[in-house]
């Protein structure tokens, strides 16, 4: 990641309310309304031979319903007949059943080894879909939720390899012609991985444009790269100019370049490593820095130039560039400083300092050409200077007011199993990495389109709230910005064990979780009271409260897709799709 521009997220403090009290239990029913499917949802459980932490995360926890964001409370699901099933909600009270509008070509039951049917939503008017087997479709739609305009059509259908599930796609013109960008996920076996866990993960990012050849309009592969990594993202996404790509991930990720790249890399790496003997050494003493250069042959006393400036060095040979030049680490008292040639034909020059004491880091700033010698009287006493830092036992001064940290007072939800993740851009076209942020312990939560044109939002746990950040690829001052807030959410979360999905609403107004069987928690914002209530530890109003409310499936199903929009939580099941009123409309 060198060159790469270390950035971190700036937290908006309006948007933070330090003194929230927490969530209180509210007992108001929630409607709940279920719709039998005419058949199961193509659940694909893990085989044998998807056994790593990577296969549960990418395939095993799964969510198979498909919220359409550029339709409002438009889901859709693949049933176990390779039919694309939609359910559209105007009305709660007139549901209609799902219909079908797409049939995969291929039969499912006839691959052993395929993967979860996968859909994402480019455009208002494109579909990306996979069959789990390792083909890809793209689908002019039509408008879709209304069944007098919708009308699936492929217009671009390829074997690419091995199965994959797609990860993310956008739809984008450039140059007047129009493409459509789409990121494959796989978790592969990798040979030559002996002690990890034998696989690692790709994400394939393949552009598809448009060619028009004599009157025939047709879809092509025009560019396809390769990432690869050992750790399956939480979050990745295409920017929607098809420029760069946003990756959240525990283990970095890399582009895997092409043969000629290959050599040519291998060719850098070999004269990179290539150990070069230092221009000079240097030692120093508290008043003292002494350098020595060797003097090639044929150069004689007259052919060397030493200049000496308060902060400055410059050395030269004869007519060659420079020996050494540039700014040294701390002032000098050039009129003392000397220079003499020595028996075995080297140069040594005298620095005095001018600060009598401190160590120095380097000579001349920025310059990596010369090597430290220090001796062993030296090394001693640093070794000495930092014995106080280190010790063989956890408590050495137990007397001391403040031990050591000790872990094991941690609360089990502050610890977090993946405290080195960080998000990175990568740029599309020099296929390096642009912008990296460490994200620590912000643990990341779940993403959510909030605006289909814009990149899918992210929320990471700060502390014990939850924050959602909105990715602005075309804002460099501005790139990820604190949209909003759920208070104690990174608290609360962390209690639920069996926790499968979270979401939350696209106009922010509430948060949910579902666990793997039936229950479900919405955490709704703070929100003014009707009535008036007194904090009695206080004394004094509460003018707001935040409601939690848990709401209990009628099946015993494992929930297989969860979805939130703006007024409803959808939930699917093997056999069911429920619908949970969270909000009325306007």
């Amino acid at each position: 990641m060198a060159g790469a521009a270390h950035c971190s997220l700036q937290a908006k403090r309006l948007l933070l309310d330090p003194k929230f009290e927490g969530y209180k239990l509210s007992l108001e029913p929630l409607a709940c309304y279920q719709l039998g499917l005419d058949a199961a949802v193509a659940e694909v459980k893990l085989r044998d031979d998807q056994y790593t932490l990577d296969h549960m995360r990418a395939f095993g926890m799964y969510n198979y319903l498909h919220l359409d964001s550029w339709y409002q409370d438009n889901v859709y699901y693949v049933d176990q007949f390779g039919r694309v099933m939609n359910v559209s909600v105007t009305l709660d009270t007139a549901l209609q059943k799902p219909r079908e509008v797409f049939r995969l070509p291929t039969d499912l039951t006839a691959y052993d080894d395929r993967l979860c049917a996968s859909i994402h939503f480019p455009s208002s008017t494109w579909v990306a879909l996979s069959d789990g087997t390792g083909r890809l479709y793209l689908i002019k739609s039509g408008k879709r939720g209304n069944s007098a305009s919708e009308k699936w059509e492929i217009v671009f259908n390829e074997e690419l390899a091995s199965p994959f599930i797609i990860a993310h796609s956008v739809s984008f013109v450039k140059s007047d012609v129009h493409s459509v960008a789409v990121l494959l996920l796989r978790v592969e076996k990798d040979e030559l991985d002996i002690k990890g866990s034998g696989f690692h993960v790709t994400l394939e990012w393949l552009t598809i444009g448009e060619r028009s050849k004599e009157g025939d309009h047709r879809y092509e592969v025009f560019k396809r790269r390769v990432l690869q990594g050992k750790s399956v993202p939480h979050y990745a996404a295409i920017e929607p100019s098809g420029d760069g790509l946003m990756i959240v991930s525990y283990k970095p990720f890399k582009f895997m370049h092409d043969e000629e790249d290959k050599s040519e890399e291998s060719d850098d790496a070999k004269t990179t490593n290539e150990k070069k003997d230092p221009v000079y050494y240097w030692q120093q003493t508290e008043d003292v820095v002494t350098i020595t250069v060797h003097i090639p042959q044929g150069i004689t006393k007259d052919d060397i130039k030493v200049h000496f400036y308060p902060d400055n060095i410059c050395v030269t040979l004869k007519d060659q560039p420079p020996v050494m030049e540039g700014k040294l680490y701390s002032s000098v008292d050039h009129e003392s400083c000397t220079w003499i040639i020595r028996e075995d034909k080297s140069l040594e020059i005298s620095l005095i300092k001018k600060n009598e004491g401190p160590q120095w880091p380097e000579l001349i700033l920025g310059d990596t050409r010369g090597e430290l010698i220090m001796d062993p009287s030296q090394c001693s006493e640093i070794a000495e200077s930092l014995m106080h830092l280190t010790s063989e036992v956890m408590n050495p001064n137990p007397e001391k007011e403040n031990p050591p940290c000790n872990a094991q007072e941690l609360e089990e939800c502050d610890a977090f199993l993946e405290d080195s993740a960080s998000l990175c851009r990568f740029d599309g076209d020099t296929l390096k990495v642009t912008h990296v942020i460490h994200l620590g312990s912000n643990q990341y939560l779940f993403s959510v389109v909030v605006d289909p044109r814009e990149m899918p939002c992210f929320c990471l746990r700060h502390d014990v709230d939850a924050l959602l950040w909105q990715p602005h690829s075309d804002q460099p001052e501005n790139m990820w910005e604190h949209v909003a807030t759920f208070n104690a959410l990174g608290y609360v979360q962390a209690s639920k064990q069996d926790k499968k999905f979270m979401a939350c609403a696209p106009d922010y107004s509430y948060a949910a979780l579902c666990e793997c069987l039936r229950r479900i928690f919405i955490y709704r914002q703070p929100t003014p009271l009707s009535t008036v209530l007194y904090n009695r530890k206080e004394g004094r109003q509460v003018g707001q409260v935040a409601k939690q409310l848990v709401t209990t499936l009628e099946a015993n199903d494992p929930i297989l897709g969860f979805q939130a929009t703006s007024e409803r939580l959808f939930v699917l099941t093997t056999k069911t799709l429920f619908l949970i009123k969270v909000n009325s409309g306007n």
